[in-house]
């Protein structure tokens, strides 16, 4: 049995898609699962049963010899929620207790970090463990990831195997309920779909054009892969980085979109609001030699990969879900 917490939502249930790929149907999918709007996300998918994330502590007490494996992907993941007692709540103290019971049975576990621990990227963004206590997140969001690592490191007792995934600018097919935070190529198709035309935050950096800004796009298939090797191979402990290992600008992303929506390109810049620009991430990019070097060898989807495969095999086919 594998449990998959946050399972309604856009990077669990894309895993769960690609478990069923390979064969793995005996899951338990835990989240809030009274949003009818997520509801596409697992209702085609096989599995167990549907747990409510509020039993699932129970559920692994009285099941533990059963459960194989714990994907702790659940979490409120709003950059622009400023209120940390949420983030306490369901990022830390809630992480906390998946730890320990998974450390009390001996169940394998792999959780849900998080890009935003690095902040504006002064300290860069390598996730060797030394540098986690000294990282300086922008938001109530990255403190409480930041703040889950940091204790993962000091505790003595630990799940026999364990893996922290930092998931860079994830983007790909079951994002359509995030709303704002969706990804760009998602805010891209729909708004060149409406108006034929994009709109992207204009820099108030002096070292950044506008559209300009960099980020790791990392597909979203790539994660599930990752994770699903991790769950396989077991070969080393620790906190990982999960992003394409390479940055590339807004425009590169937005040109990719239009061309694959074979309509012609019409790009506007807009000013980044207020609420978010002192917190706002001009760059990233993963430093993945840490996965490779614990011998993950498969390919990431380049840019150019991903858009075309995002917008010409789901959003071009108004197709929502992987």
């Amino acid at each position: 049995m594998i449990i998959v917490t946050g399972a309604a939502g856009f990077i669990a249930s894309a895993l769960v898609a690609k478990l069923n790929e390979c064969r793995y149907f005996d899951l338990v999918l835990v989240d809030d699962f009274s949003r009818e709007d997520r509801k596409v996300n697992y209702q085609s998918k096989q599995f167990r049963q549907l747990l409510d994330r509020n039993l699932l502590f129970d559920f692994i007490e009285k099941n533990e010899n059963q459960i194989d494996f714990i994907f702790h992907l659940g979490a409120r993941t709003d950059t622009t929620e400023f209120n940390p007692a949420i983030f306490e709540q369901w990022n830390v103290a809630y992480s906390k207790k998946v730890w320990e019971l998974c450390t009390q049975f001996a169940i394998p576990l792999v959780y849900a970090s998080s890009a935003a621990t690095y902040g504006n990227g002064e300290m860069g963004y390598n996730d060797q463990h030394a540098l986690i206590p000294s990282l300086q997140p922008l938001n109530p969001y990255g403190e409480s990831k930041n703040e889950f690592d940091k204790w993962v490191l000091l505790q003595n007792t630990t799940p026999f195997f364990w893996a922290g995934l930092k998931f860079f600018n994830v983007y790909g097919p079951n994002e359509y309920h995030k709303g704002r935070m969706a990804s760009v190529v998602w805010h891209a198709f729909n708004q060149i779909q409406n108006t034929g035309e994009m709109k992207l935050f204009r820099s108030h950096h002096p070292h950044y054009t506008d559209g300009g800004q960099m980020r790791d796009f990392v597909y979203v298939k790539d994660v599930a892969a990752v994770c699903i090797w991790l769950m396989e191979t077991r070969k080393q402990s620790g906190i990982f980085n999960l992003g394409s290992g390479k940055a590339r600008t807004f425009l590169d992303l937005v040109k990719n979109t239009f061309r694959n929506m074979q309509i012609p390109e019409k790009i506007s810049f807009i000013d980044t609001p207020e609420d978010i620009r002192d917190k706002y991430q001009y760059f990233t990019e993963a430093n993945m030699s840490k996965l490779i070097n614990a011998g993950y060898s498969a390919p990431f989807h380049t840019l150019e990969e991903g858009v075309e495969d995002y917008v010409g095999q789901y959003l071009n086919m108004n197709k929502k879900i992987y």
